[in-house]
């Protein structure tokens, strides 16, 4: 046959967005049971036969359409395409949904920025014309995720796409809210809720980030109402005290049981308040006492219901003091109210003092805006029931969470959960489906807009539907079964309900993770997924989190066009250990891109040297031990990428692809089955380029779902056909399972029990080990690599190193070397390394001079020492206490490769003196 030519550089750039627009429209991406596959004959076949197929779905974490896809995208869209890929070649029915997310809140900061800058407000525009904008802007950035993703080579079933806020996703929403109001599970009440004044609406627990902040606890006296004296109360808040109700103490205070019921006159004003007494106060905290602000703390929220206290607003929702606080500090927001009120009580003689402290403060989870307690109307779904379900459904093993450790945080939020306010004062999202009688007051929750009060029967004209929408987590939490056609019966939701697995970070398991868990049981009666996979969090290399401030981002279309699709994919799957964060900069791509070059340069040097060849039947009794050695170590990296790839392992099926490909079957076997060629008659050729062929038509398979770009193209030029027609009836080891067509749809490598071989692999472990001990003495010694050494092994009897006196040739070849020898003890003039077995001498003869050998290696070894020093004293110092942790290891593994370095040529040095 004549040589197969590949290009002579490896060029991403020239078949990536070819490749992937051939996979889309020739249907690559849809589940084998679609018509449109170009698989789903062959599926047929299998069910009608009876033949089991099991089933592979997931779904995406739908991206906000809020802007551009960043590595973390990038990240967690590579790990699903990874394994979606892998099961697909597998021979799973596999199905990966893709789709958006609205982003309630976040979408609509975006668009009110937009009008900041034109000067214009929401109010400006109308709630139509608002919602218009919004979907523009949707639109917009919609377009832009889905050509990277697409760019980042996702292979998603693009005519399933689904939107949080589609027409069908919508009606999903709908029917939950009246579902769970009609099981009594969804209510509206007056609560004290999580309030943005920036974002005017009303957040939910988990939508709050706490940090830390600088701050101050204020010490201020009440004076009692008689006169007789006053006491001391302790806040962060003293602009609130407006507001306090009631000062507690606890009832079993000794110091404080005859002043419960007395009056206090509220500082600045002339009200009167009650001393009371409540549990909820810990009499060992500063004074005992505490002020009871029911409005404006949770806490104090639970202790005013108890007592029956008055709750006294005082903030506005743009976040100002509002009527119910003295005139003078009416407008003002609470920072600038404190700082008047402090001199306020200064003046009155009624404030003792401050002592700086940090405290948590919570901040809007989008806009970053403190967050105030804020009494509102909201609506909110009950959620312990839900959360005992889906506590039920972990113990019972029904899900599980890959690492493991993630299963205690998601128990623990569970098992403290607070029901859900779901109501959020903003016009992007669903709108709450109820609706209020304007004459009659009858609360209406419908799935369909009502045309009358059914209670007192007037039109829809008297009807006013609730202003409010739903918090944009209430539609993710439906994503699995929603984006599934539900509450329809559709066939997909029967063939791909329950899902299978579900890759997210860590960031979202009480926004999605759990709240899915919930919703799944309580409406599909099913949890929607099997397995959580929790991956970490993409950081540069100083362990931070990337961010614009910190100008420390990565887009992944420039690493794509830096270094192209694939080298992206395999780095994030290489770098992804479980429950770590990946910690990258851009030149951590350069070993993806010189893996990818390693491929394609091994491919268009195999395929280029068919020129004259055939390729033929080879039996397995035909395979030389070279043969049956790759084979084995092909069989061993298969299986440990199918372990790996089956519990999210992705860092180890990499490594375990990377060490075969690159090393075992490039470095070794390439190389030696040159001696082969040069060698062997005709047809000795024949039998081994048909052998190389069929391993690296395997490998590219085995490769794929890390670098599916690179190994398609390859398999696209392949000799698929002629390779499948030396298929041999009896062969076990050599199996030939070519598959014709694209490779994202061929059988993944299998495990073929016929091909290990232990024995073999011990004889080719020792081989390996001596030629890397002759290769490594070569570069200590400073000998050009194109210089032929001569050798001696010293072989202990019976150990597997005996092997070298069979593979002469081989050591010959691989290692750089003239001649080999076998002695029983260590020749003159000679330098040793010892290995596992035997020993081996690189001969001191003419060709090398002794004397410029000892000052190199004098200098090596005062230069390792150095280095060693240099370590010794960062793993001494502040750098071992303070530097991340993967940088101390990195620091260890350092000092103990100088060690290892210095006692090898301490050796060499001695070796030589005494020549």
């Amino acid at each position: 046959m004549k040589k197969i030519e590949l290009e002579k550089a490896y060029d991403p750039k020239s078949f990536e967005d070819r490749i992937y627009s051939e996979w889309e429209s020739n249907g690559y991406f849809k589940a084998a049971s679609d018509e449109k596959s170009p698989i789903h004959k062959q599926y047929e076949e299998k069910i009608s036969q009876g033949k089991k197929t099991d089933t592979y779905a997931v779904v995406i974490p739908p991206p906000n359409v809020t802007g551009v896809l960043h590595m973390g995208h990038g990240l967690n869209n590579t790990l699903q395409d990874i394994v979606v890929r892998y099961h697909r070649m597998k021979g799973d029915n596999t199905l990966w949904v893709t789709g958006t997310d609205h982003a309630g809140i976040a979408t609509q900061n975006v668009v009110e920025r937009q009008l900041k800058k034109e000067g214009k407000t929401r109010n400006d525009l109308g709630r139509e014309a608002f919602i218009e904008r919004t979907w523009e802007v949707k639109e917009a950035h919609h377009d832009i995720i889905v050509k990277q993703q697409k760019k980042l080579g996702n292979s998603t079933d693009w005519d399933r796409e689904r939107f949080t806020y589609d027409e069908g996703l919508s009606g999903a929403v709908r029917h939950v809210f009246v579902t769970l109001y009609e099981r009594g599970l969804m209510y509206k009440g007056q609560r004290l809720v999580n309030w943005c004044p920036r974002c005017g609406t009303a957040l939910a627990d988990d939508e709050v980030d706490h940090e830390d902040t600088q701050g101050a606890m204020y010490h201020i006296f009440y004076e009692y109402a008689d006169g007789s004296g006053k006491i001391e109360v302790a806040t962060t808040r003293p602009e609130t005290f407006f507001g306090d109700t009631a000062v507690a103490v606890n009832p079993s205070d000794e110091r404080y049981k005859d002043i419960v019921g007395k009056k206090l006159k509220l500082p600045l004003t002339g009200k009167e308040i009650p001393i009371i007494a409540d549990d909820y106060v810990d009499k060992e905290f500063g004074t005992g006492m505490v002020k009871i602000t029911p409005a404006h703390d949770p806490n104090d929220w639970e202790v005013g219901k108890r007592h029956n206290l008055e709750v006294i607003k005082l903030l506005t929702p743009d976040g100002r003091l509002n009527e119910n606080v003295p005139e003078k500090y009416r407008g003002l927001k609470p920072e600038q109210a404190r700082a008047v009120v402090i001199e306020d009580l200064q003046a009155a003689g009624l404030f003792k003092g401050e002592e700086k402290m940090v405290h948590s403060v919570g901040h809007c989870y989008r806009c970053k805006t403190v967050v105030e307690p804020y009494l509102s109307s909201q609506w909110f779904v009950k959620m312990k029931p839900m959360a005992d379900k889906a506590l039920d459904a972990w113990k019972k093993g029904e899900i599980e969470f890959f690492p493991r450790k993630w299963e205690n945080t998601y128990r623990n939020w569970l098992e403290n959960i607070r029901d859900w306010c779901v109501s959020r004062q903003i016009w992007w999202g669903h709108r709450i489906p109820a609706w209020y009688c304007q004459k009659c007051g009858e609360v209406i929750v419908s799935r369909t807009d009502p045309t009358s009060c059914p209670k007192c029967g007037c039109g829809a004209e008297d009807l006013k539907q609730d202003e409010d929408v739903l918090d944009t987590w209430f539609s993710s939490w439906l994503w699995p079964f929603s984006t599934l056609g539900w509450p329809e019966k559709t066939a997909d939701l029967e063939k791909f309900y329950p899902t299978t697995a579900l890759v997210t970070a860590y960031d979202i398991i009480f926004f999605w993770v759990s709240r899915m868990i919930m919703a799944g049981l309580e409406f599909t009666g099913k949890v929607p997924f099997h397995d959580i996979y929790i991956h970490g969090l993409v950081r540069d290399k100083q362990g931070r989190k990337m961010s614009k401030s910190l100008g420390n981002g990565m887009d992944p279309l420039e690493i794509i066009d830096m270094y192209g699709a694939d080298a992206l994919k395999f780095i994030l799957g290489f770098m992804c250990a479980q429950g770590q964060d990946i910690l990258i900069d851009k030149d951590s791509f350069k070993l993806g891109s010189r893996f990818c070059n390693k491929v394609w340069n091994a491919s268009r040097y195999l395929l280029g040297n068919l020129e004259g060849r055939n390729l033929i039947q080879v039996k397995d009794s035909e395979l030389t031990e070279l043969d049956k050695w790759i084979y084995s170590r092909l069989n061993f990296a298969a299986k440990t990428v199918r372990e790996a790839l089956e519990t999210y392992r992705y860092n180890d099926a990499a490594s375990a692809m990377m060490e075969f490909f690159w090393n075992e079957f490039c470095d070794w076997y390439v190389e030696a089955t040159k001696i082969n060629f040069k060698n062997g008659d005709d047809k000795e050729k024949d039998r081994q380029a048909t052998v190389l062929m069929n391993i690296l038509e395997e490998s590219l398979r085995l490769l794929h779902p890390y670098i599916p770009f690179v190994t398609e193209e390859i398999y696209a030029k392949f000799p698929v056909k002629e390779l499948a027609e030396t298929r041999s009836s009896d062969n076990k080891v050599v199996t030939n399972s070519t598959y014709v067509g694209m490779l994202m749809n061929a059988p993944y490598p299998d495990v073929i029990s016929e091909r290990n071989d232990s024995k073999i692999e011990e004889r080719f472990d020792a081989l390996k080990e001596m030629i890397a001990k002759v290769r490594a003495a070569k570069v200590d010694c400073g000998i050009d690599p194109a210089v032929k050494i001569n050798v001696a092994f010293k072989i202990e009897k019976g150990s597997a190193a005996e092997v070298a006196r069979e593979k002469i040739e081989m050591i010959e070849l691989l290692g750089g070397v003239a001649k080999v020898d076998f002695v029983d003890a260590k020749p003159q003039n000679s330098i040793g390394t010892v290995g596992n077995g035997f020993e081996a001498f690189v001969l001191v003869d003419e060709n090398i001079n002794k004397e410029q050998l000892l000052t190199r290696f004098t200098k090596s070894l005062e230069k390792e020492q150095g280095y060693a020093k240099m370590s010794e004293n960062k793993l001494n110092g502040n750098f071992a206490k303070h530097a991340p942790a993967e940088l101390v290891e990195e620091e260890k593994s350092r000092l103990a490769e100088s060690q290892k370095k210095i006692a090898t040529l301490e050796s060499y040095i001695k070796e030589i003196k005494s020549m």
